[in-house]
């Protein structure tokens, strides 16, 4: 997927005069037979649920086939009865005017002779913060193979679902696309997608134009797995008071319910989460109604929700039969394991882990209910957490992310989030430039090695650089953006918070200039950054603290911990520093993270591991919930509307494995590999992760007298292990002495770092395999 700034604004101009269609794939170079088609009976209008059908006869079913399948905005595919896809298509777009297509390998469903292919297609039809609403429903279905084509056309069958509807009002808050799904079972007839189901009376599909045609534009190949779908499965237990039945489930999940019941014709029965009643983050959610037939009936409803708790509201004369719910989610694995000596944080990492997964779906989301919205500082976060915690394929939402960014940028140069989106258009200027940085752009570089993605979307944040301007004391200027957002809570200094923001995106950009062969670029930014410091420095620093002079409220905790983890404050402020965070607990768990962090990197890994545990502990605590809050507490006592389910409250896991384990990239995808532990106050910690070179591990266990740590990685690799060295006289590694005294000894087993990569740690370049490092004080 190639989204260069300069296409993308010669995108936009084309938009002004007329689309010029495309009619091949970029990514394959395919040629499209497809035309898009809709019903021809039925007006668009949001939440339109549509049938298609199309029998074909076979001559024969090669190994493999392939189609490919547009849809505005999802779809269920069945091949002769059976599923096949389970919600495919993803929210719109890549860029402002262009869609998404799945590519589906179909050949185990086909068979030689008759066959039906049947799509359930679901039009969202909404302006929201996180889907680009066309205007129209439609449908792509292009399979080529040498010996048959199956090309959606006016051949097709097409019907609007008369058993879908809306439910009555509240509606769904307008950042969601999704709207409040009502299925009327009287009105649903047969099963219209099996292949026994006579089709002779369903209308024929409208044509609306091919491949390349407005208002769908250019297709891009999806840049995601298709989901990880599971079976219907119990509740693992169930209460019924009344009317009302109280369904727990195992965790917070993205799940659809489904009932099996006997009722009468007209019964209705309401479906809807804890997080609908009770855990919104302060707006209107998603719920469900179901209306029956008479008789024995099950229904399972196709759009996704979520909580801790699903409530089914059933007439009392009804019987239930059955209550399920089918758990489906982002196609990745939970690979990375960290366990310590400390229960309390141990908790915290899972619900972290909990938390990413179910903010993570079409894109990054700052929370899974009120706004499913990609926020772009929040996947900052996310993104850090997904590279210890999950598997490869996470990386791929992370790059879907950075493209966005990149495909969404306007013309006069301003990226700005959530995107994709079609009612929203501000910049936050933290936001932006914590994710086109170092811990953003660069970072994901650093994790995956992914130089392609770093090329592209580099001319993107260098418009987007040029937007910001320096005072006469050669700070930052104060940028407003469309939403000047520091952060939720109170006490923010926003002028240095940009500032170190700034400084961060142009760190990463110089280290992204030095990959890519921009030698011009790459002093520029280095020395830009350098007269930043000083600028920064200067007009910030008072002896004690960094604050903005014309800031007159509680002193920003937020500022130093950027002015740490960045390298604007030098080790002689840390002293000064210390005191900032011993005395001042602004930060949301949003930017509670860096704090975290900035300990870490000055040496009081102590301090911020306890800081941590205490300011995390109220949700940690919290028998009912499996995810971490968005504020400190929840609803009123919470931020933003006191989300329940927010992964920007997860960064502590990126500290625990990168800085507690120490386990890290010393050079670009783990090509060498450190494994460099900070105990910070724990006895013992161990833990693995997944890399693109394979599994790292590192465990340690840490007493005032001695300091031992077992490591492996891939052999093919090399590395830099070490240990603590404040107070140690010697150092041994599988055995061999390679420390003692203040100085190293002569040995075959590892060499001393003369430029020690951390001056918190005695470091050692090994070869991989297994080593056992034990280091005595």
């Amino acid at each position: 997927m190639n989204l260069k700034v300069l296409s993308i604004v010669m995108g936009l101009l084309l938009s002004l005069c007329g689309y010029r269609a495309t009619a091949k794939s970029s990514e394959q170079n395919v040629e499209w037979k497809a035309k898009w088609i809709s019903s021809g009976t039925t007006r668009e209008q949001p939440n339109t649920w549509l049938n298609f059908r199309k029998e074909v006869n076979l001559p024969n079913v090669p190994t493999s086939v392939i189609a490919r399948i547009g849809a505005d905005s999802k779809y269920w595919l069945w091949i002769n009865g059976k599923p096949v896809v389970f919600e495919g298509g993803l929210k719109r777009g890549p860029n402002p005017l262009d869609t998404y297509y799945d590519e589906v390998e179909i050949a185990p469903y086909l068979k030689r002779g008759e066959n039906t292919i049947a799509v359930l297609l679901w039009y969202f039809g909404r302006p929201s913060f996180s889907h680009n609403d066309s205007g129209k429903a439609g449908l792509l279905f292009d399979c080529q193979t040498p010996s048959f084509d199956i090309l959606s056309d006016d051949s097709w069958k097409c019907e609007a679902n008369p058993a879908y509807g809306t439910c009555p009002p509240p509606d769904p808050n307008m950042r969601l696309a999704e709207s409040n799904i009502r299925y009327d079972a009287r009105k649903a007839g047969r099963a219209w997608h099996q292949p026994d189901f006579n089709a002779d009376e369903m209308p024929q599909a409208v044509e609306n134009g091919t491949a390349g045609s407005r208002p769908w534009n250019k297709l891009v190949l999806r840049p995601i797995p298709l989901w990880k779908v599971g079976e219907l499965q119990d509740y693992p237990s169930q209460v019924r008071n009344g009317d009302t039945i109280v369904c727990t489930l195992p965790y917070n999940a993205q799940i659809t319910p489904y009932i099996k019941l006997k009722a009468s014709s007209g019964d209705k029965v309401q479906i809807f989460t804890d997080n609908y009643l009770k855990y919104n983050g302060g707006d209107n959610y998603l719920r469900c109604e179901y209306i029956a037939r008479d008789g024995v009936q099950d229904y399972e409803n196709k759009g996704w929700t979520n909580g801790h708790r699903v409530y089914y509201v059933v007439p009392a004369d009804a019987e239930v039969m059955e209550l399920k719910f089918r758990e489906s989610g982002y196609d990745t694995e939970f690979v990375g394991t960290f366990e310590c000596s400390d229960p309390e944080f141990n908790r915290f990492l899972t619900k972290a882990v909990r938390t990413l997964y179910i903010t993570m779906r079409d894109t990054y989301m700052d929370c899974p209910d009120r706004e499913r919205s990609q926020w772009t500082g929040d996947v900052v976060n996310e993104s850090g957490e997904a590279f210890y915690a999950l598997s490869e394929s996470a990386n791929r939402l992370t790059r879907k992310w950075l493209h966005n960014l990149a495909g969404w940028q306007k013309p006069d140069g301003v990226i700005y989030a959530p995107v994709p989106s079609s009612n929203w258009d501000k910049e936050l200027p933290g936001q932006v430039m914590a994710s086109l940085g170092y811990y953003g752009l660069w970072n994901y570089y650093w994790y995956t090695g992914d130089k392609e993605t770093l090329a592209e979307v580099y001319p993107a944040v260098q418009r987007y650089i040029a937007l910001w301007k320096k005072g006469p004391k050669g700070t930052v200027l104060l940028r407003d953006g469309g939403w000047n957002w520091g952060d939720w809570g109170d006490n923010i200094d926003i002028l240095p918070l940009q500032n170190a923001w700034y400084y961060l995106m142009i760190k990463g950009m110089r280290n992204a200039a030095e990959v890519l062969g921009h030698a011009a670029d790459a002093r520029s930014y280095t020395e830009e950054m350098a007269a930043l410091k000083q600028a920064f420095n200067s007009h910030f620093w008072n002896g004690k603290e960094y604050r903005d002079p014309e800031y007159k409220k509680a002193t920003d905790d937020r500022v130093h911990a950027l002015a740490v983890v960045s390298g604007l404050a030098d080790p002689d402020k840390y002293p000064a520093i210390l005191n900032v965070f011993r005395s001042q607990e602004n930060a949301s768990p949003y930017m509670e993270k860096y704090v975290f962090e900035a300990l870490m990197q000055m040496g009081n890994g102590d301090e911020g591991f306890a800081r941590h545990n205490r300011r995390f502990s109220n949700m940690v605590r919290n028998d009912y919930f499996t995810t971490l809050f968005e504020g400190w507490g929840i609803g009123s006592e919470g931020f933003g509307g006191g989300s329940v389910n927010h992964a920007w409250s997860g960064g502590g896991l990126t500290v625990a494995y990168r800085y507690i384990c120490g386990i890290r990239p010393m050079d670009v995808a783990y090509n060498k590999v450190g494994v460099l532990p900070l105990p910070s106050g724990l006895s013992w910690a161990k833990a693995s992760v997944v890399t693109p070179i394979g599994r790292v591990t590192s465990a340690f266990e840490s007493s005032p007298n001695v300091f031992v740590l077992d490591t492996e990685f891939p052999k093919e690799y090399e590395g830099v292990i070490g240990a603590p060295k404040q107070g140690v006289r010697e150092v041994k590694i599988n055995g061999t002495t390679v420390w003692k005294n203040g100085s190293p000894v002569r040995n075959k087993v590892a060499r001393f770092i003369k430029k020690q990569p951390s001056d918190l740690h005695l470091s050692f370049e090994v070869k991989g395999g297994a080593y056992k490092l034990i280091a005595v004080r």
